[in-house]
């Protein structure tokens, strides 16, 4: 059924614009289609993200999209330079190295959108 088939990530926001700015000019990822004024379609990788408006935009209290990257560190300092603000929480089992979570060899590191959606690059 659905198991070869693409899926795209969904995310909810309040405005298209300022939405615009965070994931194009903030995170790198590529516009690659715009339905009139109500959704932005960019591309991240081999993946997609639906970003729309919506009402409910910012009222999912967890992780909305994940990146899979080779080094959360590297990331996490490039995103800081775009004014990416990190969030810290209590997470059992995880030690906190400035903002990357680490247990084991994963590494994690959480940030939100300017809706208020949780995102997070995480690696190995």
């Amino acid at each position: 059924m659905l198991g070869d088939k693409k899926a795209v990530a969904n995310v909810a926001v309040k405005d298209l614009e300022t939405a615009t700015k965070f994931y194009q000019n903030t995170l790198g990822l590529t516009p690659v289609h715009q339905e009139k004024q109500e959704l932005i379609v960019f591309r991240s990788g081999a993946s997609e993200i639906n970003v729309y408006l919506s009402r409910y935009a910012g009222t999912n209290k967890a992780t909305a999209v994940t990146w899979q990257v080779d080094n959360v560190k590297e990331e996490v300092a490039a995103l800081k330079v775009k004014g990416v603000v990190f969030e810290h929480y209590d997470m059992p089992g995880m030690t906190r190295e400035g903002d990357v979570y680490v247990s084991g060899d994963m590494k994690v590191a959480w940030f939100k959108d300017p809706d208020g959606n949780i995102l997070n690059v995480a690696g190995r």
